[in-house]
């Protein structure tokens, strides 16, 4: 079972998302957009948005941090354990409650906005209750195992962490996820039933991040001269008398 849970649905996964974006991309090119909403109504919206937007950020770059890079990188920066734990702990979960009162305003404005309501596919309220159930159990694990020490402390730089590496490296590990507290187990598989739905809802948005504005050219704007030369410009609906030849 282990096998089946941490190696094999992992690489199936990783397959779908990356073969599901490509086939979106090549052939659902018009359906690659957030098909936003705000026209509908953005009184919530700019309140929704702003929190979930930067929370999953931090939210990633935290992930990021405790998945990607390994402890002993951190310990050679000198980054003591205590400090790490101390800012995953505060940056990790003022972040994910930004995150996850963003998703609640954002799903109460979607059921109680008509139109928005109407435009809602069953895709989409299939991605929003993954990705809140995500979002939970990821608080979770960091109050319940960060703060409150429920279960016993469980450092999961040495186990969760270097199983999703080991994934890359193809030396899979999957003992480490056996051993790894149920919570993290129940996160990691939401996880991975939600990047297999990402590339066939919305959230492909995310590659599509305009990026190239940073680096675009200034659009110079230049004001009309009411004036051009000693003739009075004519309005759109003024009829002009062109000269006969």
């Amino acid at each position: 079972m282990s096998t089946l849970l941490w190696v094999i649905v992992p690489y199936v996964v990783l397959a779908i998302f990356i073969v599901g974006h490509v086939w979106r991309y090549r052939y659902d090119k018009f359906g690659w957009t957030t098909r936003s909403s705000q026209l509908y109504e953005d009184r919530l919206l700019r309140w929704a948005s702003p929190l979930f937007h930067f929370g999953i950020l931090f939210v990633f770059l935290g992930h990021v941090m405790g998945l990607v890079i390994p402890k002993n990188w951190t310990d050679a920066i000198g980054m003591s354990e205590e400090l790490y734990h101390f800012l995953a702990i505060s940056v990790g979960g003022i972040a994910g409650f930004c995150t996850l009162v963003g998703l609640t305003l954002l799903i109460y404005r979607r059921r109680t906005t008509g139109p928005v309501f109407r435009a809602t596919t069953r895709m989409d309220k299939a991605m929003y209750a993954a990705l809140a159930l995500v979002i939970l159990l990821g608080l979770w694990n960091t109050v319940a195992g960060g703060v409150l020490n429920l279960g016993g402390h469980y450092n999961y730089r040495t186990g969760v962490s270097e199983w999703w590496r080991s994934i890359f490296y193809f030396q899979p590990k999957p003992d480490l996820m056996a051993q790894a507290p149920l919570g993290f187990q129940l996160h990691a598989m939401t996880a991975m039933a939600l990047f297999a739905m990402w590339p066939f809802t919305r959230l492909v948005h995310v590659f599509s991040v305009p990026l190239f504005y940073l680096w675009r050219p200034y659009v110079v704007y230049r004001s009309r001269s009411d004036r051009l030369g000693s003739r009075n410009q004519p309005r759109g609906w003024d009829r002009v008398d062109t000269p006969r030849r």
